[in-house]
């Protein structure tokens, strides 16, 4: 998936609803106008055709699907699931699509992404499918530094085809906080949207089996697995107050695919049935967790993990 990646690293968004057919004008070099076909629904994996001859020299986009929900804006961070393909001229290859990865990206509008995706957002609204026609007449020259480095050629050009799911505005699960009640655990729940704070360091023994407890309730609909979660997070390990992982660090929230093995046992067990907007607290044993190898250099096989999880959205 390293056009994917690609788009992640640039970054670039792609959106969902109900479908119909389109197709762009894409103009080629000294060409008439070559046109793009795309179908299928929106919110499934969609199929393109090329017209034969040279991929364009210019970028281009146009609105597959208009959506019905909120117009989309600078600065927004976009649900999105994307398909990509390599306009090569021979194969038009596709290199990779969020529908077979199981998740949707977050991508953030602003001046990071290509010229002509960044406008092509602006111009579209939740709900929507829209087509973008990437060619080096829309990428600074950081951008082509940053894609040639992971291993994209440049020399053609690249399809999007991105299916708008929403603009999630929460940024932290907010309510009344009740006291989590495990034993050798801390946690601080600030009022507005900043991170809570999350202590582990205990002499107390760490529950064998998976502990789940709301913390705050939200009033959204229950998680189903095979949805895909939008969350803030953060990890720390039981008795040692290690901290190994944390969006809140990183400074944006998350997505995964929960209930179906993408993520932990632990997380697949206690986040399904969680109303959207609440603050679980997770305690997982070893064998909900990574298991008796443990994970990386600060996550042991004998570690519980202890996890504080705002479910933000599902999708």
């Amino acid at each position: 998936m390293r056009r994917l990646a690609l788009l992640a690293a640039l970054p670039l968004l792609f959106a969902a609803a109900c479908g119909t057919d389109g197709d762009v004008t894409a103009k080629t070099d000294g060409a008439a106008p070559a046109e793009v076909k795309v179908t299928g629904e929106v919110g499934k994996k969609p199929q393109v055709a090329f017209p034969s001859g040279k991929p364009p020299v210019t970028s281009s986009s146009k609105t597959i699907t208009p959506g019905q929900g909120a117009q989309l804006k600078e600065g927004d961070s976009v649900v999105a699931n994307l398909t990509a393909y390599n306009w090569d001229g021979k194969a038009n290859a596709m290199s990779g699509s969020t529908y077979d990865e199981g998740a949707p990206q977050l991508i953030k509008v602003d001046s990071k992404l290509p010229t002509v995706v960044h406008k092509a957002f602006q111009a579209n609204k939740v709900g929507g499918r829209f087509l973008a026609v990437v060619a080096k007449d829309s990428l600074t020259p950081e951008q082509m530094e940053q894609a040639k480095s992971q291993g994209a050629d440049t020399s053609i050009a690249s399809v999007y085809v991105v299916d708008v799911l929403g603009v999630p505005t929460v940024k932290a699960a907010q309510g009344d906080a009740k006291d989590a009640d495990v034993k050798g655990v801390k946690l601080e729940n600030p009022e507005g949207e900043q991170a809570p704070k999350l202590t582990t360091k205990t002499g107390e023994s760490a529950p064998k089996g998976l502990v789940s407890k709301t913390v705050i309730k939200g009033s959204g609909p229950e998680v189903k697995a095979g949805q895909n979660l939008l969350v803030q997070y953060t990890g720390k390990i039981w008795g040692t107050d290690t901290e190994f992982d944390s969006s809140w660090s990183r400074g944006e929230p998350v997505m995964f695919q929960i209930g179906t093995g993408k993520v932990i046992k632990g997380w697949d067990q206690g986040l399904v049935g969680v109303p959207v907007g609440s603050r679980v607290l997770l305690a997982i044993p070893p064998d909900l967790g990574y298991g008796k190898n443990g994970q990386g250099d600060k996550i042991k096989g004998t570690d519980t993990l202890v996890f504080v999880v705002d479910v933000l959205g599902a999708y």
